[in-house]
């Protein structure tokens, strides 16, 4: 055995021999890799396979609230779960899976510190997640930030609020309108709610600030297509649409973000104005980490999957979730969408399938008849396209976004940190603190450690 391979024994109790069990490995420890383990846990017994999960972070994040996180609504630790506290029977490795050979049946692994090694196994689960789709748009490395984690979300809560601080105290005119315009790309889910609830945020805090009036916050949204949340229906997407611009949010449709360089934002439609705050929320891809692995792809990147959550043309590999093509039934040639509603229902199916697999019992093909769509758009607002037909807008949306993701919010601890934040949030006014100094925060060390040099001498500080 390899030095550098992890391989997993058990002794037979009241014998010498060993015997191998398998050992299954989950790339990923978002919300599908986390519930996909945690359910492996309940249903096998310990000699029947070990289970591993590898994901750079710690812990998993409930994307759907990253939005209300970033507006105050929620505080951040209350929409992580840490994946060590939930996942006892379950080895947790910290780190990044770089490279896949699933027909040696060996990833190679880059903790997060120390040299990189080979883990094999004998089961694999691509629960990789997406990432943040860019365009080659000049200035957008640069400036840009997305919304797809807790980190981000953190950052743009603060620098919006530090946007303000700065307009507040400056003279000059230009900076002043410069860090009052705030800019987001991508009309879908994630770019609709995030807007909504940043410039609820920021609208709420202006009463703080003597200098800003609302008319002074500018708010765009820049969406390529002709609508925006296409996820809940034309009409529904119209009255939101008409909710925005009736806030006083700019959506910009059938437009493109052509430059950002040095922060001067230039529209497809002709438009150019400087804007301190630059958020992408234009679509995701799959992780990085599909590509680099032996795994058959589909057309658009995605590992390709079969109905069962297998991946085709391959033995003893799964994937769901945002990094797979999950083929709908009685649509040939349609996939489901990345949202929570499949993550939720494909995890279930996902780790009864490794059971059946494990134990030679029949799979299940993956089926889910959607139940419709929510969205939240800040305080009291909402969007909702409900099974049915029934369309919602306005508080009762608003209500049906925060009832069915708290339903779907893992752990009970979790819903309850959560439920709590809502019901202070009823009573309390919205906490407008900003500390930008979090995404630097060893400059004011580095700044007191500066060597004091006078008449060629060092000084003491």
């Amino acid at each position: 055995m390899s030095a550098t391979q992890e391989r997993n024994y058990r002794v037979v109790p009241g014998g010498d021999e060993a015997a191998r069990i398998p050992h299954i490995l989950i790339v990923g420890g978002g919300y599908l890799g986390m519930t996909t383990a945690l359910r492996l846990q309940r249903k096998l017994g310990a000699g029947e396979a070990r289970i591993t999960v590898v994901d750079p972070s710690s812990y998993m994040t409930y994307q759907p609230f990253l939005p209300e996180a970033a507006a105050g609504s929620i505080q951040p630790r209350h929409i992580v779960v840490p994946l060590r506290k939930v996942l006892k029977r379950v080895k947790v490795l910290t780190g990044r899976v770089v490279r896949i050979n699933h027909e040696r049946g060996v990833v190679e692994f880059e903790p997060e510190a120390g040299a990189n090694r080979e883990i094999a196994y004998d089961y694999i689960v691509m629960a990789a997640g997406a990432v943040s789709r860019t365009l080659p748009v000049p200035g957008l490395s640069e400036w840009g930030i997305g919304i797809k984690t807790i980190t981000e979300a953190t950052y743009l809560r603060n620098h919006v609020l530090q946007q303000l601080a700065i307009a507040d105290s400056a003279e000059d005119p230009a900076l002043r309108k410069k860090a009052l315009n705030f800019v987001f790309v991508g009309g879908g889910f994630a770019g609709a709610e995030a807007i909504a609830e940043l410039e609820d945020m920021a609208r709420d805090a202006t009463r703080f600030y003597p200098s800003i009036g609302i008319d002074d916050l500018h708010f765009y949204l820049v969406e390529a297509a002709d609508q925006i949340l296409p996820e809940v229906g034309p009409e529904v997407g119209r009255k939101t649409l008409n909710q925005l611009r009736l806030r006083g949010i700019d959506v910009r449709l059938s437009t493109r973000l052509e430059s950002a360089v040095d922060q001067h934002m230039v529209l497809s439609d002709g438009t150019e104005f400087d804007a301190a705050t630059l958020v992408w929320t234009a679509g995701v891809k799959p992780s990085p980490i599909v590509e680099a692995s032996d795994l058959p792809r589909g057309p658009r990147g995605h590992v390709d999957t079969t109905e069962f959550l297998t991946i085709r043309d391959t033995t003893k590999a799964f994937a769901a979730g945002d990094n797979a093509q999950v083929p709908v039934l009685d649509q040939p040639g349609t996939y489901y969408p990345p949202n929570a509603q499949n993550a939720v229902r494909q995890a279930k199916v996902l780790s009864d399938n490794i059971v059946a697999t494990l134990r030679g019992g029949r799979l299940t093909p993956y089926s889910h008849k959607n139940l419709g769509a929510v969205a939240g758009l800040g305080l009291h607002k909402g969007a909702a396209q409900m099974l049915g037909g029934i369309k919602l807008t306005g508080r009762l949306a608003w209500y049906a976004h925060r009832g069915y993701h708290l339903s779907a919010l893992p752990t009970f601890g979790r819903k309850l940190r959560v439920l709590t934040d809502w019901t202070l949030g009823m009573f309390l006014r919205r906490d407008v603190a900003a500390l930008p100094e979090l995404s630097d925060p060893r400059q004011p060390f580095e700044e007191a450690a500066q060597p004091v040099v006078e008449d060629g001498q060092l000084l003491p500080r």
